[in-house]
């Protein structure tokens, strides 16, 4: 038996799982992290590595290269050409990062879950300006949720423009379905960021909104978007509301998070799931998330 599966035969247990990833200083070990994962030292980096891939299911085969130069080198690898397929479709909506897919659906007016009998309100999630959350009420919303050895950049998963983005200063709870299954509104307690765009037509941004809300957690509380000088995160100080002017074709890189966490894509009402897209299945980055509504291109 590999360690990874001793791992998750020990993790099965979710009273075990919850105190070990939980009820530990989530703040103070999340910073450690981030300077831990960042020291460039080859030796270091080499066994940081080895000990990762031993406990999880890391695979390095679809990396841009085979050699890092730090643990955070390897959690923000990029993919050789063509590792990725994406939806051409104009009709489609594609998942912006590798994940597995958890709460889908629909917006119950300005209610989602994220588990099983735990809602929360897009209130709760973008906070309290109607304009941030108001196009998503009776939307469609999908959670993904990338784990620690999936490839960690996140793509347009359409022709788009970023318009605005709202940081929200938060914890750093973990964001595994047990967690999600015992800590009321997770979602709305963690740091995150609130992407606003909109989509092109005909290289106008003139389409329907769409929202994507990164989610961080426990040892990944660091967001690098592409367009922003900045990165967002615990020590991240600076003006919570930043507006932005920056445009990108489906498919194209927008950031990464430091290490791995969660997406939650939000889009008005007429979205409709790809089929076959259902909680707990896999999904790669470029692959059909959404359906458009036949009115739109």
């Amino acid at each position: 038996m590999k360690i990874y599966q001793l791992r998750d035969r020990i993790l099965q247990q979710e009273d075990l799982n919850f105190l070990l990833t939980n009820r530990v200083p989530r703040l103070l070990l999340t910073r450690f992290m981030g300077w831990f994962s960042q020291i460039r030292q080859p030796v270091v980096a080499r066994l940081s590595i080895r000990i990762w891939q031993l406990f999880s299911e890391l695979d390095l085969g679809d990396a841009k290269k085979q050699h890092f130069d730090s643990l955070h080198d390897c959690f923000i690898r990029e993919l050789k050409p063509g590792a990725r397929v994406v939806d051409s479709n104009p009709t489609v909506l594609c998942s912006p990062c590798d994940a597995i897919v958890g709460a889908c659906g629909p917006v119950q007016g300005l209610q989602v879950f994220q588990a099983k009998g735990f809602p929360y309100t897009l209130p709760d999630l973008f906070g309290s300006n109607p304009t941030a959350f108001e196009p998503y009420r009776d939307g469609c919303y999908v959670t993904l949720r990338l784990t620690a050895s999936m490839y960690h950049r996140f793509h347009a998963p359409h022709d788009c423009a970023v318009q605005h983005v709202t940081h929200h200063a938060g914890d750093t709870w973990n964001v595994n379905p047990i967690a999600l299954k015992r800590v009321e509104k997770l979602f709305c307690k963690n740091e995150r960021a609130v992407i606003h765009t909109r989509l092109l037509v005909e290289g106008q941004p003139v389409g329907p909104p769409i929202a994507l809300v990164p989610v961080a957690a426990i040892l990944v509380a660091s967001l690098r978007l592409n367009w922003l000088s900045h990165l967002l995160g615990l020590n991240y100080h600076g003006p919570d509301e930043l507006p932005c002017a920056a445009r990108f074709s489906k498919g194209q890189e927008m950031g990464w998070f430091q290490h791995g966490s969660t997406i939650i894509v939000f889009a008005p009402r007429g979205f409709t799931l790809v089929d076959g897209l259902t909680t707990g299945s896999p999904i790669q980055m470029g692959q059909g998330l959404l359906n458009l509504p036949t009115a739109n291109p």
